[in-house]
């Protein structure tokens, strides 16, 4: 990587050494020597860190609130959180984007979201560049900085910054971690992970399922971590290290070991309202927010809890349980990792920034929460037992949301108001950081890390990366902060948008206009529509006081510098995230995925999201040859769609939504006769029918047969030739390799 700086002596010298052999070995040839032999080429050092460049451990969880951790107030004990929190700064007044992708982007390359590409998520491009979800190589990632700086450089766990269509075996892969710094990876590339069963990737490979009965993902990427940073010290005990460790939790789906759940049985049950007055008076108590702050009240589109029928708070209280056995079991597998960073040799000179989420809590679930689907509330308690388990998709109902984000108003999506974009943030640096549990109050965003990071390795700001300008960082690094917590914010003005809710902060005020609520899927384009809100932090920490009625004059100049940066971070137009059918349309990136048809052979694997797009209807064949007798064994893996051969007949098994039950289950179409013995070609087919279903067809040697319809999910997750790639979700084990051969695999997109 060639960086924009002045050129050191020691490449002067080499070039020169270059030159000399050069013309030595010329002399010589040109003198007929037949002794020729190359000249001995000196060693090239790579560029050394700086002298006292500590090491960097940056942590993410996902979807968690600013309120749901015991360190901030919140109901979930995490005492390892807590632990780390008392030896460092707890920052209260930390910013992020109201989105996954966008906060990552932000957090690793210094700038708006939007400039980087991430306008919306990696699965959500639309067009324009600030939404396209091509990380803008103008843009560099920290790690790629840090690398070039003399680091060795780690990603751990969730990315969701490539775009979908490059999630392939044949990339490109210079948007993957390892193509933007990172001289390792392991973890996974979506948005949501099922943490029994994910699909994973070592650097660009895709890893095959563990087949250990205990597995769980969290503790399988702490343990990826600390044996990393193991290696490191033993093969570099000299050289820093950059790890960032971004973990799957607490997105849904929401799961936990059983064991976990259960230690809140019951802890629910006053519901979410007198949880958020609890949580507020310990935030007071705590000092994570100021003794002032008023406690915003709950928006009209949420039910009170006297409101709800003993059924539904019976469901619902669940849901909480689940997830806070979630967060409980993250901070406990966290705190394996952190232990670890802190039993290292150079644990006084390592920097650990934590920071409790990506966005605000999600209430994407809406007022009844959900497993699988948005079920009623008898079909969630026929399972609740289940819940948290490998056989249900879950996520709590959006009250808890609200009562987890306290005190502030709205959520995750919401990039108008401080519930969706305020997060606490947690700075370690022992050699530094002398204030243990100290309260930070300056206002920083997630664009101020990246400068941060480069301040305290003694790196610069490049003007260029390969010969490529560089925009210049949004961010201001708040390493003063970590010395005196009385100095004045550095951080001015910072610009917030996601699907058009909006708002701008500047100097303490923030104007602010939500355009929809998390849970409605909306199309409405019509923005002018949206009313404006004001609020002085400086004097009302949790925006409680609209004052735009009041400030008219302040409101109209703050939605000025509104439009000047949306404009001048490429915003505009604003606009809705894209509907499912659009995602697919719209892709922007290469390689293409096969739309039409496409040939797969004999054990080939990949991520269903490259697969043929099969929206509306399509149909899959393989070419199998099979042994007389009974033949048992499975013919494809395509995310939550199998089709197997059980007792020589054909099976065709999917996750479907049932309609009746307003829930997920699993349902098998077996044919009605055993395959001949002269089968060549086995598969099915799916045809959208005016009613909504899916018509389902075994095929057998060109013949087709119907056995039903159905809504089938066509949940993402591995596309597999010729063996079973467990999916959670489905209840019945499938049988294991095929007793016969497979060739190929066809699929036509009908």
């Amino acid at each position: 990587m060639r960086l924009a700086h002045p050129m050191p002596d020691w490449r002067k010298q080499c070039l020169l050494y270059a030159l000399a052999c050069c013309v030595g070995f010329a002399n010589v040839a040109w003198s007929g020597d037949s002794r020729l032999q190359a000249p001995a080429v000196p060693a090239v050092e790579p560029r050394k860190a700086a002298p006292g460049a500590p090491n960097i451990v940056l942590i993410l969880l996902d979807d968690v609130g600013f309120a749901a951790t015991s360190a901030f107030g919140g109901p979930v004990a995490t005492p390892e959180l807590e632990r780390l929190a008392a030896q460092g700064l707890k920052y209260n007044r930390f910013h992020v984007t109201a989105l996954c992708s966008p906060t990552r982007a932000a957090l690793l390359s210094g700038r708006n979201a939007h400039k980087v590409g991430f306008g919306d998520l990696a699965d959500t491009p639309r067009s324009g560049a600030g939404y396209d979800a091509i990380w803008n190589p103008r843009t560099a990632c920290v790690a790629q900085l840090l690398r070039a700086g003399g680091y060795s450089t780690a990603a751990v766990g969730k990315w969701h910054n490539t775009p979908v269509a490059e999630i392939s075996p044949v990339g490109p892969f210079d948007r993957w971690p390892t193509g933007l710094g990172f001289e390792y990876f392991y973890g996974f590339m979506d948005a949501a992970i099922d943490h029994w069963v994910p699909t994973l990737y070592r650097n660009t490979t895709q890893v095959p399922k563990s087949q250990h009965a205990d597995y769980f993902l969290t503790t399988d990427l702490v343990d990826e971590s600390i044996d990393w940073i193991h290696t490191h010290q033993s093969l570099a005990p000299n050289k820093p290290y950059f790890l960032y460790f971004a973990s799957g939790a607490t997105h849904e789906p929401h799961e936990a070991h059983r064991r976990w759940i259960e230690q809140f049985r019951g802890a629910f049950d006053a519901g979410w309202d007198v949880l958020r007055e609890q949580i507020f008076l310990r935030e007071k108590r705590l000092g994570v927010i100021p003794a002032d702050a008023d406690l915003t009240p709950r928006p009209a589109q949420l039910p009170s809890w006297d409101s709800l029928a003993p059924d539904e708070k019976r469901v619902l209280a669940r849901q909480m349980e689940v997830f806070a056995g979630f967060l409980a079991e993250t901070d406990h597998e966290i705190g394996r990792l952190i232990h670890a960073v802190q039993a290292g040799p150079d644990a006084d000179n390592t920097l650990i920034l934590y920071v409790a989420g990506d966005n605000g809590a999600s209430a994407e679930a809406g007022p009844l929460g959900n497993n699988d689907t948005r079920a009623s509330v008898q079909s969630q308690l026929s399972r609740l037992e289940q819940l948290g388990g490998p056989k249900l998709h879950g996520n709590y109902a959006a009250g808890w949301a609200w009562a987890t984000s306290a005190p502030f108003q709205w959520f995750k999506q919401n990039a108008s108001h401080l519930g969706g974009t305020r997060d606490p943030l947690i700075a370690v640096w022992p050699r530094k950081i002398a204030a243990g549990g100290a309260v930070r109050a300056q206002y920083t965003h997630a664009v101020d890390v990246a400068p941060t990071l480069l301040e305290v390795a003694g790196l610069e700001e490049p003007l260029s990366i390969d010969g490529v300008a560089q925009i210049p960082f949004d961010g201001i690094s708040f390493a003063y902060s970590f010395v005196d917590g009385s100095a004045p914010s550095r951080h001015v003005t910072q610009f917030f948008e996601q699907r058009g809710n909006r708002s701008i902060y500047h100097a303490g005020w923030l104007a602010a206009a939500r355009h929809s609520i998390p849970w409605v899927e909306t199309q409405d384009d019509d923005f002018s529509a949206d009313r404006w809100e004001l609020y002085d932090l400086d004097k009302d920490f949790s925006e409680a006081h609209d004052l735009a009625g009041s400030q008219p004059i302040k409101l109209a100049e703050l939605q000025r510098l509104f439009d000047r940066e949306a404009r001048d971070n490429g915003a505009l137009p604003l606009g809705n995230a894209a509907p499912w059918h659009k995602r697919i349309s719209d892709r922007t990136s290469t390689p293409e995925p096969p739309t039409s048809s496409a040939t797969f052979y004999a054990g080939f694997q990949a991520p269903t999201e490259v697969m043929p797009q099969a929206a509306l209807a399509y149909r899959l064949l393989a070419s199998v040859r099979l042994p007389k007798g009974d033949v048992n064994g499975v013919l494809i893996s395509n995310g939550s769609n199998f089709l197997y051969v059980k007792d020589r007949r054909l099976v065709y098994e999917t996750l479907a939504y049932d309609a009746a039950a307003r829930t997920a289950r699993n349902l098998a179409f077996v044919g009605q006769k055993p395959l001949p013995d002269s089968v060549t070609t086995a598969g099915y087919s799916l045809r959208k029918k005016n009613d909504g279903t899916t018509e389902i067809a075994l095929i057998v040697n060109g013949v087709s047969e119907s056995v039903g319809a159905a809504v089938p999910l066509n949940r993402s997750g591995t596309f597999a030739v010729g063996r079973y790639v467990a999916f959670a979700g489905l209840d019945t084990p499938r049988t294991g390799s095929l007793a016969g051969s497979i060739s190929s695999v066809s699929i036509t997109v009908e």
